[in-house]
């Protein structure tokens, strides 16, 4: 196990999603799809989908300024903020945390997005631990927020069942006891095509005939992006806990990336893990990208699934590929 005497901690969590629901019955009415089909298949039984006019850094506001309490912080606190995103409010820039960090009234404190697709939170974590264990920084917000509905083909069946919207955030705070044990980052940019939105960046600049083509919508492989994952979760789990000086055996509870019940169902198999060990609200909200480890971690911990002491794992994939686990012993 690591010997540093200052570690990051979670010191706080909030979550917040719109109030739009979109049901299975919904899209029933939109693709030719049913909801038997889509729960047997994705465990996904409804997501949210914000109004018109509602960005992610309205999302991420919300979420931040929930965790913030539940931490016992202000904005003035913080000393920097983070937000994971693939939708942010622009293309190219101001970033989204900018924003968040004027809504919060956070003045000058330094803000920056992090792009990591559904991996995204969990590498926001592992910056933010850096940044307190070696004293550079004290108090650190890390959002996870998306508004995936924003960038769907609502008449692609193969991806519009699947993504919603939300935003999920945690406080980072020194401590000397427990706390965040290790974060394993990993990352795959020989299959970056095979879950991608085309259209929009400098490569495939935004224009009518980008537009016509419908390039500017998520566009996935389904079966490469589903045998990764099913190898990548259980893996990295293991990984991160090896570099704690842990194993499968000392997990108390997983928080894994909302994707599929099946790619869930699959890491605690890995893992040896019962069902009530492992953290699931994928049938509410779907796959939040960047939002859904934080959004289940906040739903977790209010719960009352994670415990003091408790040997917590947060374990997450996206387009990139990326990969990505954090091991906690929750303080």
């Amino acid at each position: 196990m690591r010997s540093e005497v200052r570690k990051a901690k979670v010191a706080g969590v909030g979550s917040f999603v719109p109030e739009k629901v979109l049901s299975n019955s919904d899209l029933e009415d939109m693709v030719d799809t049913n909801d038997e089909w889509i729960t047997t298949r994705t465990g996904i039984k409804e997501r949210r989908v914000v109004e018109e006019g509602m960005s992610t850094s309205d999302l991420a506001y919300e979420a931040a300024k929930l965790a913030l309490a539940d931490a016992g912080l202000k904005a003035q606190d913080l000393d920097l903020i983070l937000v994971a995103t693939a939708t942010p409010d622009h293309l190219a820039f101001p970033s989204t945390a900018c924003i968040v960090q004027d809504k919060l009234g956070a003045k000058g404190v330094p803000a920056f997005d992090l792009a990591a697709a559904c991996t995204g939170f969990v590498y926001g974590v592992s910056v933010a631990t850096q940044y307190i264990e070696t004293g550079a920084y004290d108090n650190i917000l890390v959002i996870g927020a998306e508004t995936l509905s924003k960038i769907i083909d609502w008449e692609d069946r193969s991806t519009c069942i699947l993504f919603g919207d939300g935003a999920g955030a945690a406080v980072l705070t020194p401590t000397e006891k427990g706390g965040i044990l290790s974060n394993l980052l990993g990352a795959d940019g020989a299959q970056s095509q095979v879950l991608k939105v085309e259209g929009g960046g400098s490569k495939n600049p935004l224009s009518q005939s980008i537009i016509d083509e419908g390039l500017h919508y998520i566009e996935m492989e389904g079966n490469p992006v589903f045998k990764f994952a099913v190898r990548i979760l259980g893996r990295a789990a293991n990984e991160a806990l090896e570099i704690a000086g842990l194993d499968d055996s000392d997990i108390d509870y997983l928080v894994p990336h909302q994707a599929n019940i099946r790619i869930i169902d699959a890491a605690a198999k890995r893992l040896d893990l019962q069902k009530e060990q492992v953290y699931v609200n994928l049938d509410k909200y779907g796959n939040t990208s960047a939002a859904s480890i934080p959004l289940a971690l906040d739903g977790a911990v209010k719960s009352g699934d994670i415990k003091e002491g408790d040997i917590v794992v947060l374990v997450g994939f996206g387009a990139g590929l990326t990969w990505g686990a954090t091991v906690i012993e929750w303080s």
